[in-house]
């Protein structure tokens, strides 16, 4: 018996550093085969832009092929919650909308995911503005006359934005509570569909991210009243900053990237390395900023302790403006 316990110890330990050993050969090789990239916005909107020109360029820079899959709607629980329950390989990634993955975690009550714990804090990639755009036929030039006007005529303002829950949908709030005025919401599955409806006259205003908003801008077919970061945007200079008539008006969109729970910290370094290298070239800060983008490096646990302090400052938000999801 005791020769038998020992056969039976030995091959336990030979099998144990075998799927060790495997582990660590795989996350060194990693990847084998192509990954996905889950996008939680309908194509055309600056997550979906900037994922696909970072597909591109890991694609060239790892071997494998990167591709972008669309998975719209809940305000981007349901690209969350898919991501959250992949298998921790490496092979399923999210590219983030960290504000918004941040704002939900207050704005839902319950959601079926852990908003820190049930994902791998990988890379940050992109911080960008907002664009506050309304439709010519809106008789307002800046924000100042947009309040006046939402407060002589309470809920006749209709904005539109990329879904419950989103950075588009808290802006808006943001602006009723801070500016004590009363709009009705209008939630679209991304911002190409939020600008489609302003375009089509089926609402007033809408908070955009650049990509469908910014050509329309340039074209006079929208009017851009104000940006949403601190300061003016270097691409739009002649735009104001809402903070500019609302003091404390601060919202940026970040992006970055995420994966389920566990993935092996190899191949994690491995794409946070490749991450900061692409953020250092020419023809990535160059399409970086036609989106209006600020490119950005941060190491995992940076991502993390950035999520965590988003989550609370644009809790408080939310709190204030009394969001709620419909």
């Amino acid at each position: 018996m005791t020769r038998s316990y020992s056969r039976l110890a030995t091959f336990c330990i030979v099998a144990v550093f075998a799927f060790s050993s495997g582990g660590i050969v795989n996350a060194q090789t990693y990847p084998t085969k192509p990954v996905r990239v889950i996008v939680p916005f309908t194509p055309g909107g600056i997550s979906d832009v900037l994922a696909r020109v970072m597909a591109q360029h890991l694609s060239g820079a790892m071997g494998q092929q990167f591709f972008v899959e669309n998975r719209p709607g809940a305000g981007t629980t349901i690209a969350a919650d898919l991501v959250a329950k992949s298998a921790p390989d490496g092979y399923t990634l999210y590219f983030i909308d960290m504000t918004t993955h941040a704002i939900n975690a207050t704005l839902y009550s319950k959601l079926p995911y852990d908003s820190v714990k049930d994902f791998t804090q990988i890379a940050m990639v992109a911080q960008t503005p907002l664009i506050m755009v309304v439709h010519p036929s809106l008789s307002v030039k800046t924000v100042k006359e947009l309040i006046a006007f939402a407060k002589a005529r309470p809920d006749e303002i209709v904005y539109a934005s990329s879904g419950n829950g989103t950075i588009l949908h808290l802006s808006g709030e943001t602006l009723k509570s801070l500016a004590g005025i009363k709009m009705v919401h209008v939630p679209y599955k991304g911002s190409a569909p939020a600008v489609a409806a302003l375009l089509g006259g089926e609402v007033a205003m809408t908070f955009s991210t650049t990509p469908p908003a910014l050509p329309h801008v340039k074209a006079g077919r929208l009017r851009a009243l104000a940006v949403t970061s601190p300061q003016r945007a270097p691409l739009l200079p002649e735009v104001p900053a809402l903070a500019e008539t609302l003091k404390g008006f601060d919202i940026v969109l970040y992006n970055g990237i995420m994966g389920p729970a566990g993935i092996p910290g190899e191949v994690v370094s491995r794409l946070n390395k490749e991450l900061a290298r692409m953020m250092t070239l020419p023809n990535i800060k160059e399409a970086w900023a036609k989106q209006g983008a600020d490119p950005i490096v941060m190491t995992p646990d940076q991502v993390t302790e950035h999520l965590k302090s988003d989550i609370s400052k644009l809790g408080k938000m939310v709190r204030a403006a009394g969001a709620k999801v419909d």
